[in-house]
């Protein structure tokens, strides 16, 4: 798994979620430079010490930040008001990325959620 099927994920997704997706893309990378690119479940995906921490992927009518776990998005529900979800996936706008402060924010939540046990406070 690599950048490269990421890159070719994206190339088989019509303008404007592609842009849209990669300006995510980038996001997550400026978060967690760190993080390995991965596919997951068919999507791109970001993985840290062998556990996948985000994700996103294209569908017909929405775009959706996938955290990974069932717990992230309830956690957060305060800061995604107006957003559509379900369980675990965050659906947004297709010409409207993920504003970085709400990325930081469902990465942060995630990575305490993969933290070793003896590594947390």
């Amino acid at each position: 798994m690599s950048k490269q099927e990421i890159d070719d994920y994206l190339a088989k997704v019509a303008q404007p979620k592609r842009a849209t997706l990669q300006k995510l893309r980038q996001t997550i990378r400026d978060i967690v430079p760190d993080a390995e690119e991965v596919i997951s479940y068919g999507m791109p995906a970001f993985r840290m010490n062998g556990k996948v921490i985000a994700g996103f992927a294209a569908f017909k009518n929405h775009l959706a930040y996938l955290p990974h776990s069932g717990s992230v998005l309830a956690e957060l529900r305060d800061d995604l008001s107006g957003y559509a979800s379900t369980e675990g996936s965050l659906h947004f706008p297709i010409s409207e990325p993920l504003p970085k402060a709400l990325v930081k924010k469902l990465i942060a939540a995630r990575i305490r959620q993969v933290k070793p046990k003896e590594s947390r406070p």
